[in-house]
């Protein structure tokens, strides 16, 4: 019984150090919390994937994004500049078009029913006032529906 209890006791141990070295805390994964103003905020940043390529297969746009020091939220207006931590949406424009869309959903964006061929989205970072602090832009191809995987 005396062996049982030490087995158990170096099970325990070994497990606790294991995820204690391992672990990543709930800030590491989410950011700082959004209850405590933030001294000397680090510059927002924009991080763009490509479209989902099984997804662009069947002739639709899944683009993932993400931003650092800057929550996505739907809160717009000259007194939303002094919260913080910051936070803003984001602006898209596909194809140059004369126009864009705000987006405060922190979602995958989603785009269906592009012709074929090439397009490129652009992707801004907008403070709650709509002043773009940063962007990039996703090149992609959308096959013919003639060649499309699983159709």
């Amino acid at each position: 019984m005396h062996s049982t209890f030490k087995r158990i006791l170096a099970m325990a141990v070994s497990t606790v150090a294991a995820t204690s070295v391992c672990a990543q805390t709930a800030e590491d994964i989410r950011g700082p919390s959004p209850l405590v103003a933030i001294e000397n905020e680090r510059p927002p940043r924009l991080v763009v994937d490509p479209p989902l390529p099984e997804q662009l297969a069947l002739g639709r746009v899944f683009i993932q994004y993400r931003a650092e020091n800057l929550r996505i939220v739907p809160v717009f207006g000259t007194g939303a500049l002094d919260v913080s931590p910051r936070i803003g949406h984001i602006h898209v424009t596909v194809d140059d078009a004369p126009w864009h869309w705000a987006d405060a959903s922190g979602e995958t964006l989603v785009l269906v029913g592009m012709p074929a061929g090439p397009h490129k989205v652009l992707i801004e970072l907008a403070d709650p006032t709509h002043k773009v602090i940063a962007s990039q832009v996703v090149f992609f191809t959308v096959p013919d529906p003639k060649t499309r995987v699983g159709q």
